[in-house]
């Protein structure tokens, strides 16, 4: 006899639908704290986390996600310099491919890995509050995540993203956007302009800010998002 599906995904949505099954859970080991690397599997490149030290309580989680051709490095560096002010512990998860699966060839690949790698992070660490984040193709990628699985998910922080295309919705994330006026590689108008009207239209409360830039997060952006993630939490995943 086939066993039910868990209540927070539906039988026919997995990981080729872009969906996460890792959910937070009292640690049942402990984790060390600083930058920290957790290998995958023979051949991948390892993803990064920062654990700041000291202090009690859960962490926020950030799940932060390159651009193409980047590195986990990179993502880690988008909220680095803030991590330890607002105990956020960080996430870099390296794409399988050039770019997230989503953009190559279909979601599959790079959400196992990023759902392995939550379920490795909630055994060690008290965390209450997911997010997601990222810079061009892991901001595009990054939405098209949270707005997938909004039950875990309840903030996305899109640095000058392309677009949204998730297969499946649950619940409404706050959402975070920043692009640059002046941005060449994903221009502002088909882009942010056209991308935050329809998130709204959805329901998803989002905070917008342009700025006088190309396709770069400027320290600015980076202090306006984090103090916006921190300031104030949503309803709550899948409300």
């Amino acid at each position: 006899m086939t066993e039910p599906a868990p209540p927070h995904r539906q039988p026919e949505e997995d990981p080729r639908h872009g969906r996460l099954a890792a959910r937070p859970a009292p640690p049942t080991t402990e984790g060390g704290t600083g930058l920290v690397s957790l290998p995958g599997p023979q051949r991948e490149s390892p993803a990064l986390a920062y654990v700041p030290a000291g202090g009690d309580g859960a962490y926020r989680l950030v799940v932060l996600l390159h651009g193409a051709g980047g590195s986990a490095r990179q993502g880690l560096d988008l909220l680095l310099p803030l991590a330890d002010a607002h105990r956020l512990l960080l996430l870099a998860p390296q794409a399988t491919a050039s770019s997230w699966d989503l953009i190559v060839e279909g979601y599959g690949p790079d959400v196992r890995r990023i759902d392995g790698l939550l379920d490795t992070l909630f055994a060690r660490y008290p965390i209450e509050g997911v997010a997601l984040g990222g810079f061009s193709d892991g901001a595009s990628y990054a939405l098209s995540l949270g707005l997938t699985n909004g039950d875990l998910v309840d903030a996305v922080l899109a640095f000058s993203p392309g677009f949204a295309a998730p297969l499946v919705t649950h619940g409404r994330p706050r959402i975070f956007v920043a692009h640059g006026t002046d941005d060449r590689v994903l221009p502002v108008d088909p882009c942010s302009r056209r991308l935050v009207p329809r998130l709204r239209s959805l329901g998803h409360p989002v905070e917008y800010a342009e700025f006088a830039g190309g396709h770069e997060v400027p320290a600015a952006i980076r202090q306006r998002a984090v103090d916006w993630l921190t300031a104030q939490r949503g309803p709550g995943p899948g409300r």
